[in-house]
């Protein structure tokens, strides 16, 4: 995909659940917000709210689950020691699994494909042509002397 594609798509989600345009946007978004709210609300009513403890890999991904946390009015935490990767969050078990779970992990696919395609880029164009991975090798390699 290319960064000009990747950046729609991107935009398009954006606009579809933050930054509306046209009032047809704004409409459609702040109705695809209420019912995500409806729906944790109704969760709240029927579902047994537990702590759940996220493991993010990186500070990309932390970040957009942190924010997206904060958008459906949930309070992520930490705990004292516990590592600046791992969000606590209280919510009703369903509301995770079935809504915030999943629209995290579209919207991170998005973002990683993203950040790298636009990490490659620059490599590529600032410091190195080839943005390949290390060569595998089967043995170790003798130091000469």
């Amino acid at each position: 995909m290319r960064e000009s594609e990747l950046r729609e798509k991107i935009r398009k989600i954006a606009n579809l659940f933050e930054r509306p345009g046209s009032e047809g946007e704004r409409q459609a978004a702040e109705a695809a917000l209420k019912r995500m709210k409806d729906k944790l609300a109704q969760a709240h009513r029927m579902d047994q709210e537990i702590e759940m403890q996220f493991s993010l890999g990186n500070d990309w991904s932390r970040r957009l689950f942190v924010a997206l946390c904060r958008r459906y009015s949930l309070n992520p935490y930490r705990y004292r020691r516990q590592r600046y990767t791992t969000v606590m969050l209280r919510a009703p078990e369903s509301f995770l699994n079935e809504t915030l779970w999943p629209e995290f992990l579209e919207l991170d696919k998005t973002l990683i494909a993203y950040l790298n395609s636009i990490t490659d880029r620059i490599i590529a164009e600032e410091i190195h042509g080839v943005v390949a991975e290390a060569d595998e090798v089967s043995e170790p390699l003798e130091l000469p002397g």
